[in-house]
């Protein structure tokens, strides 16, 4: 596995640039499958795109073609975010979030939920987040939600205003821009049984990922040892 390399520059304090949707949604799978399917990464390109496309826990679902996901790339590694390897056949993309926005890692896994799900309650983060990071309870999400807010380099979440009729605010990241209109609206609620149901769906669809990563490095391992 790759690991960020002294020479790559970081954000030391400047605003990082505004990232497209796009871009979002790749950086943002590198980072949850980095922590919920570790043995598969770095990813390759197929197992990008279709992390990019699921159909569960990501808000909004995107349909996005390799030219798609291979620009976004080309977006992100002009600003260091991804590192790029080659391991036998396959060239695989590795994310280096945590050095260039200098975040901890609990940070990084509240931003990774927001920018695949969308904005979230506390609440909703500290569940979500499960898989990327175990927060003791709610007050520890929004202490470091706080810090994300106040960040002196330039804010990287803002706090929705409460709706009429809800109890929470929500969050929503800026690292793809200011939030639009539409999101200010509350999201409908979910139910505690329909969100098991995706969560568990979310799980299956690591594992097949998982398992055709598998397989593509045996074929690839068969594939180099050929005389």
């Amino acid at each position: 596995m790759p690991s960020a390399d002294d020479s790559l520059p970081t954000a030391q304090g400047s605003v990082l640039p505004e990232l497209t949707l796009n871009e979002g949604r790749v950086l943002g799978v590198l980072i949850e499958k980095q922590r919920s399917v570790p043995d598969t990464y770095p990813l390759s390109l197929n197992a990008l795109v279709a992390g990019c496309n699921q159909k569960t826990s990501r808000d909004p679902v995107l349909d996005l073609s390799e030219p798609e996901v291979l620009a976004a790339l080309d977006g992100l590694k002009a600003q260091a975010l991804i590192i790029e390897s080659s391991g036998g056949r396959v060239t695989r993309y590795a994310h280096n979030a945590e050095r260039v926005l200098q975040l901890p890692s609990q940070a990084i896994a509240l931003l990774t939920v927001l920018l695949l799900r969308g904005p979230q309650t506390a609440g909703e983060l500290r569940n979500n987040c499960e898989r990327l990071h175990r927060f003791a309870d709610i007050s520890a999400v929004e202490a470091f939600l706080e810090e994300l807010a106040a960040r002196p380099s330039g804010a990287l979440v803002v706090e929705l205003p409460r709706s009429a009729g809800t109890r929470e605010t929500r969050w929503a990241q800026l690292l793809t821009g200011a939030p639009a209109p539409s999101v200010f609206a509350p999201a409908p609620a979910t139910s505690s049984r329909h969100r098991d149901m995706e969560e568990r769906l979310a799980a299956l669809e690591a594992e097949v990922a998982a398992l055709k990563e598998a397989l593509a490095r045996v074929v690839e391992g068969l594939e180099a040892n050929k005389p």
